[in-house]
């Protein structure tokens, strides 16, 4: 993942030089921040479908208007930056009504999931609904066939409803932004604009590290996992187990929270996905790779070990107990220390163990055995 971020730092002055009116406030402002990000700091509520603090602003779904006094229309509130002396209104009829029209006319173009009890990626809340019920939006304009047509993606990972897309860019700005890669971008005209790859091809045929990021950011599930999706899991339902954890597949430390639905598996429970934490909240920032986010079906499958396996004198293994298997495997060691000498042996351990793990496999090769014969794989 890039660590590059194109989005402006507001200063963090401890003695602010912008002096800003909201609703009818006087507040402090610092350089270089919006009217959105000012508004949050002080507990203001505004609207946005489009926003990510990790992107640069877009103004593209205009759910975020404001008023500034001496603009004679409204203004976007994550694209627009302070001044001093400014006076902001961030909530009023005008606002209001603006509001529920708009979310209305994004519900009109929208398939009716909602109707069917589902969302079009099933696992992943519906930001828009969400929005609309809030302000109270219309729910019974008549609905409009959406022009925006997609085709059927061989990649294991990601799939695409364009029906459900509002077009707030943030998936495509995530791509280009915080991954660097630029696999996907907005593609077509007018009402039938939608998100593609450069001559349409496979995400796997792309630049595309499947990484998951334009699932993350969907607002309406537009983006999503494909495989909750394939096996046939597309009503939303809250999980009713969170459980934050630490991704195991490298040595970075990722954050994750696991979506587990506890009554599955007669009891032992079920990942039904997996989520990156809060962008700003964890150490990486709402990101994960294409194996923290997607590779968690091995904890069900079939071919898993869930008991140790010792050789048994005609050859074939047969399941043990762990005392069994640790005295075995302590036997075999040593019957090769005393055979061979230390230096016959070498032991390798992982980047996906703990600092203290692998500490001790190191000490155990030096202290128990006697042989410097120790690697591990991060060191490749």
């Amino acid at each position: 993942m890039s660590s590059q971020n194109p989005k402006r730092v507001p200063e963090e002055a401890s003695d602010p030089s912008l002096s800003v009116t909201l609703d009818g406030e006087t507040v402090d402002a610092r350089p270089g921040e919006t009217i959105l990000e000012l508004a949050e700091r002080h507990g203001k509520d505004i609207p946005t479908l489009c926003h990510d603090p990790r992107l640069a602003p877009a103004g593209a779904c205009r759910s975020c208007l404001v008023e500034v006094e001496g603009s004679r229309r409204l203004i976007p509130s994550c694209a627009t930056p302070v001044a001093d002396g400014q006076v902001v209104t961030t909530a009023n009829d005008r606002i209001a009504r603006h509001q529920k029209v708009l979310l209305a006319l994004y519900l009109a173009d929208q398939p009716d999931f909602a109707a069917r009890g589902e969302t079009p990626g099933g696992a992943q809340a519906c930001e828009l609904h969400a929005m609309a019920d809030a302000v109270g939006a219309p729910t019974d304009w008549p609905k409009m066939e959406p022009l925006r047509v997609g085709r059927e993606d061989r990649n294991p990972y990601v799939q695409f409803f364009p029906e459900a897309c509002i077009l707030c860019a943030r998936c495509t700005r995530y791509c280009a932004e915080i991954e660097s890669v630029s696999a996907i971008s907005l593609a077509g005209r007018g009402a039938e604009t939608t998100i593609a790859t450069a001559d349409d091809v496979s995400l796997l045929d792309s630049s595309c590290e499947l990484c998951g990021g334009c699932i993350d950011v969907c607002p309406t599930g537009a983006m999503t996992e494909k495989m909750p999706v394939t096996a046939g899991r597309r009503g939303h339902v809250e999980p009713e187990k969170v459980v934050r954890t630490t991704c195991n597949y490298c040595g970075v430390g990722c954050q994750m929270d696991l979506h587990v639905e506890p009554a599955a598996n007669d009891g032992r429970g079920r990942i039904e996905r997996v989520v990156s934490p809060e962008a700003g909240t964890t150490t990486n920032d709402g990101n994960l790779c294409v194996k923290g986010r997607f590779a968690y079906d091995f904890v069900d499958h079939e071919d898993r070990l869930t008991t140790p396996l010792i050789r048994a004198e005609d050859g074939s293994l047969r399941e043990a107990s762990w005392d069994e298997a640790l005295a075995r495997t302590v036997e075999g060691l040593m019957g090769v220390h005393e055979r061979h000498g230390a230096d016959a042996l070498a032991f390798v351990s992982s980047s996906r163990c703990t600092m203290e793990e692998n500490y001790l496999v190191q000490k155990m090769a030096r202290a128990v055995f006697g042989t410097n014969n120790v690697h591990q794989c991060a060191a490749t």
